[in-house]
């Protein structure tokens, strides 16, 4: 009986000394396993970071500044549909959005970027021209894709390629050809109008050319030879 009665006090004294071992094992353990979890959840969202890092670093520089640009521009041709369906005027449906503080801003800041410092040459004037037209060009998505397609390989030509003088213009295109002319030619014949015939004033001239540089010549030095021109008139009519 004394041996049975020590042998279970010996495995109750035991019992606690290996219970908190194999707690503080578990607890051990289980901390590895989440600190393992959180290492392979790290590593993947790295992993993902790089790609899209990447991806932005192939991109253009203006991506972002482009891809605004494309949604204002869809959202404004909803915008312009909705109007025309309604049977409303976009112009002035816009205007009604915009607030006075908004458009002073607009204003200045249209001033400050494109002003208006009229005629200083036919380069200059060409060059808005040409701005003032590539702004208005509006391309077709659609019929660049069809294009693309019908073309195959030769869309991108090569020194090899035989296709110059195979491309048809749309009818669409050619009527806004046609309109984007007649305008030019309308706001032209607006500032090419032709000065008034005078049949008092004094003939100088031998022929229109010689009209035109007497007519610069008076303007640049008709103040310095004022006296000359009068002292000569006087000579020959004495």
């Amino acid at each position: 009986m004394a041996s049975c009665s020590e042998e279970s006090a010996a495995a109750t004294e035991e019992e606690p000394t290996e219970t908190p071992a194999s707690q503080k094992r578990e607890a051990r353990l289980r901390k590895f396993r989440e600190l393992h979890f959180k290492r392979n959840e790290a590593r993947k969202l790295n992993h993902q970071e790089v790609v899209e890092e990447d991806k932005r670093l192939k991109l253009p520089a203006n991506w972002e500044a482009k891809k605004a640009r494309l949604e204002w521009e869809l959202t404004e041709d909803e915008k312009k549909k909705e109007c025309a369906a309604r049977g409303e005027d976009y112009d002035r449906v816009k205007l009604l959005e915009i607030t006075a503080d908004d458009a002073e801003r607009w204003e200045r800041k249209k001033k400050k970027k494109n002003p208006d410092t009229g005629f200083a040459g036919y380069a200059e004037a060409q060059f808005r021209q040409y701005q003032r037209l590539t702004k208005q060009i509006r391309p077709d998505l659609e019929g660049y894709e069809k294009q693309r397609e019908e073309c195959g390989e030769d869309f991108h030509p090569t020194s090899n390629s035989l296709i110059h003088g195979t491309h048809v213009p749309t009818k669409e295109g050619v009527d806004r050809m046609v309109e984007d002319v007649e305008k030019q030619i309308e706001k032209r014949a607006k500032y090419s109008r032709r000065r008034a015939y005078n049949d008092d004033a004094d003939i100088d001239y031998i022929n229109e050319r010689n009209a035109k540089f007497n007519k610069k010549a008076e303007r640049f030095y008709g103040k310095y030879t004022a006296e000359i021109k009068q002292n000569l008139e006087r000579g020959t009519a004495v």
